[in-house]
């Protein structure tokens, strides 16, 4: 059998203890508690193996180190922040999996910001 279990994240490192073939299905901004939450499923076999996990949560704009592996993002509607969840490789995978450098992603330059009226004036010209 498995579950879904509920873990908090606080702004920084976490570190948890999980159990091996676990799955993350979700990290949300939760009004309420003001915080972010991530959501995993895990085994509830006594036997399965469980070992430590670290994540980070960084606002945007924060630097994060090349190997560490995008999650999901968590958004605070109320003050307009971005929570990005990301996983820390253990050293083991680290050290076993070469930097694949062709995988960079370019997106294209922001639009500059505009109130809604202008926006929809724009479009309404198009």
């Amino acid at each position: 059998m498995k579950t879904i279990h509920k873990y908090l994240l606080e702004d920084g490192m976490n570190t948890l203890t999980l159990k091996q073939g676990y799955r993350i299905v979700r990290s949300e901004y939760l009004l309420v508690e003001k915080a972010v939450y991530l959501w995993i499923e895990e085994s509830l076999a006594i036997t399965t193996p469980e070992s430590s996990c670290q994540f980070k949560v960084v606002k945007t704009n924060a630097p994060i180190p090349e190997n560490y592996k995008y999650l999901d993002t968590a958004l605070d509607p109320i003050e307009a922040e971005a929570y990005h969840v990301y996983q820390i490789p253990s050293d083991a995978e680290s050290k076993s999996k070469p930097q694949d450098q062709s995988r960079e992603v370019h997106f294209p330059q922001r639009m500059p910001h505009k109130n809604v009226t202008e926006l929809l004036q724009q479009v309404a010209i198009q």
